[in-house]
This record gives structure tokens, sequence and C-alpha cells, in this order.
């Protein structure tokens, strides 16, 4: 995650941030900016610009990665059920993939990238630091991304077209939702003075970090509600292996972070998120014998 936030100039204007005591409606249009922030800074959708951007805004808006998450989900479950009703389930995971690739960026694929290769190849926290701010891509980067991307491919593929769509949208949703609690549970590891997005490398208060997984329900009831028989189909079993799957790759993530480089920075956090997302696409997909 080392996209910096681009700073509008017009349009919206925020409720008043600095107010003891905001009306409810208040509330509302400053988490509604908050999300836009949340979209404009891991998506390149179009947002209307702002009118006096606070950088505070983009720690505050964390809190509403779920759901930026939950939006990526469905606009790549949705280019995946279209693909898989004209080509085969390959090509329509290739379809998937690459969307949301372009949807977001690469943001946090090339967090992924330069985290393998900083923890790769540096021996020590300030080479680690050093190797992960070049944006040459190296040999460790390179086979992680690869083996990434082809995991998720290969994976989506081998799943039943409805498993697929919901494994989608609970997966963007999921991993965006562990990714920033990092945020609340380990303190920022890089150089402040070099964070391309300085607001980011504050810590996430616990209380933050509860709220935003009520993305993580909403994106819940809507697979319930529209796909009943699919979350029955794919049985208890598996939806605890997805959920144990990817808090392992998180607590793993954040074990490394915190001993490599004493706390998490903006790549160690996309890297966070794409293993999530792919250990959820695993617990979704196994065969688990009399399940």
């Amino acid at each position: 995650m080392s996209q910096s936030l681009k700073k509008p100039s017009n349009q919206l204007e925020p409720s008043q941030p600095s107010s003891p005591r905001r009306t409810l409606a208040q509330l509302i249009k400053h988490e509604w900016i908050l999300l836009l922030v949340a979209v404009q800074f891991l998506t390149r959708l179009p947002v209307p610009l702002f009118k006096h951007y606070d950088p505070q805004w983009l720690h505050q808006s964390s809190r509403h990665f779920p759901a930026v998450g939950l939006l990526v989900g469905l606009l790549c479950a949705g280019v995946f059920w279209l693909g898989s009703i004209l080509f085969t389930p390959l090509v329509a995971a290739v379809l998937s993939t690459a969307f949301g690739i372009k949807l977001t960026g690469a943001f946090h694929e090339d967090g992924l990238a330069d985290s393998c290769d900083g923890l790769g190849g540096g021996l020590t926290r300030e080479r680690t630091l050093t190797i992960m701010k070049d944006s040459r891509l190296g040999t460790y980067g390179v086979l992680g991304l690869v083996s990434a991307l082809l995991l998720k491919i290969s994976l989506l593929a081998s799943m039943p077209l409805s498993i697929a769509v919901v494994a989608l949208i609970i997966g963007h949703t999921v991993s965006r939702l562990l990714c920033i609690s990092l945020l609340a549970l380990l303190p920022y590891g890089g150089e402040i003075e070099h964070a391309k997005a300085k607001p980011m490398a504050q810590q996430l208060t616990p209380l933050q970090g509860l709220l935003s997984s009520g993305w993580l329900l909403l994106a819940g009831l809507l697979v319930v509600l529209v796909f009943p028989n699919t979350v029955q189909q794919i049985g208890i079993g598996r939806w605890l292996l997805a959920i144990i799957l990817a808090l392992i790759a998180t607590d793993y993530m954040r074990r490394l972070l915190r001993r490599r480089l004493d706390g998490y920075t903006g790549d160690g956090l996309g890297a966070t998120q794409q293993l999530s997302e792919i250990a959820v696409y695993i617990g979704l997909a196994a065969s688990i014998p009399l399940m």
C-alpha cells in the first residue's frame, strides 16, 4: 500500500470536525466524506473533489476500508459472473482478477511485491526498508506476485460459479478488515518522515477497528439474503476453514512485521490484504472429507 492520496481542493465540504458535539446529520455527512476518501485512496474510481481537505481524514477513513473491499468484491464478482456466461471459468477468473487490479491500480499487489523483495532480501531493518522503497522489482517480488496471482486465478476457477461470486465478495471485504487490524495491533514500523501517506502512519484505536467490522456484517448479510443456498452449500466446515486461514495469514504478517520492522508499513498492509484474501479463497475452495 504505497500509493499516495491525491489532495482534492473543492466541491464537497465536510461537517465541522473541530466541533465537540455534532448533530446526527453532521456525523453522517462526515462519515460519508471519509468513505469517499477511502474509495479515492484505495481505488481508481472517480469521486467528487473535497473542499478544505484535512490530511487527518485519511487516517480516519481507514475504518471504511472494508467498505471499499465490499465494493471491489461486488464489482469483481459481477465481472466473474459475466465472464462465466461468455467464457470458461478459467477465463472468467483471469478477467475478474485483471479487473480488480485495474480497479485498484495494483495497490495491494504492489505492497505484496515490495514486501517480498524487502523481507526476502534485507538482512537488517534499515536495509529492508530501503529495498521496499525501491521502485524496481526484484526476484522475490516477481515470484511472490506471480504466485499470488496464480493462486487467486486457479482457486476461483476451481469453484462453482455461485461460490466464486460469494468468495469474491467476502474475500475482498474480510481481507481489508484484517489488513487494517494491524493498524490497531502494531505501531508504525517505517520512517514517518519518508511515509508517502503520513496520516496512515498512526495507530488505529480498537474502537475504530471494531466499528469497521460492521462492513463485514453488511457483506455477510448481503450474501445470506442474495445467495442463501450457496451459503448452505459451502457449509460450516469451509466457512470456519476460510476464517481460520485468514486469521493465520494475518497473524503471520503481524509477527513478521513486528520482528523484522518493529511495526507495520504501507507495503506490509498490502501484503497482509493479499495473503488473507487468498486464504479465504483456499478455505472456500477446499474439499473437506466427511463434511
